[in-house]
């Protein structure tokens, strides 16, 4: 399903910003490298949120990286998917319904390693916090 309902931008005006680019042009890019689009229902306002994110994706299925540049704190966005798993993704033009499910072990493990080559700035955001960046996979319902 879609997330649906009220837009409310992000109270950051450079993800607001970003945001507009994306859905302007269709594509954008953060250090020369690619981002997406993920569209969210709010945890607790249930209006509809959008955030740029790195694009991390391999045979069809996308990792949502929550590091709020090494913050000692999850994003908002994070908490959205784990209230409301079905997501849409942006990608380059291409929208995708997929359901997010947080990666673990061996898993999170492969999937981390993917990140950190595709934005090597991974690393030192986990060095700056003590907390475990949590690392969503996002996921059609048939690749499961």
């Amino acid at each position: 399903m879609v997330p649906r309902g009220e837009y409310e931008p992000s109270s950051e005006q450079w993800v607001r910003a970003e945001v507009e680019h994306i859905e302007r042009t269709g594509g954008s890019a953060f250090r020369d490298r690619p981002v997406v689009l993920l569209t969210t229902l709010g945890a607790r306002t249930g209006k509809v949120r959008k955030t740029p994110l790195m694009r991390v994706e391999h045979a069809g299925a996308y990792a949502a990286v929550a590091s709020m540049a090494g913050a000692d704190r999850h994003p908002q966005w994070y908490f959205n998917v784990l209230a409301h798993p079905q997501v849409e993704l942006r990608d380059r033009g291409v929208r995708l319904l997929l359901t997010a499910r947080e990666a673990s072990g061996t898993e999170r493990a492969r999937w981390w390693s993917r990140a950190c080559t595709v934005f090597p700035s991974y690393v030192d955001y986990q060095s700056r916090t003590r907390r475990h960046i949590p690392l969503l996979l996002l996921e059609t319902s048939s690749s499961r």
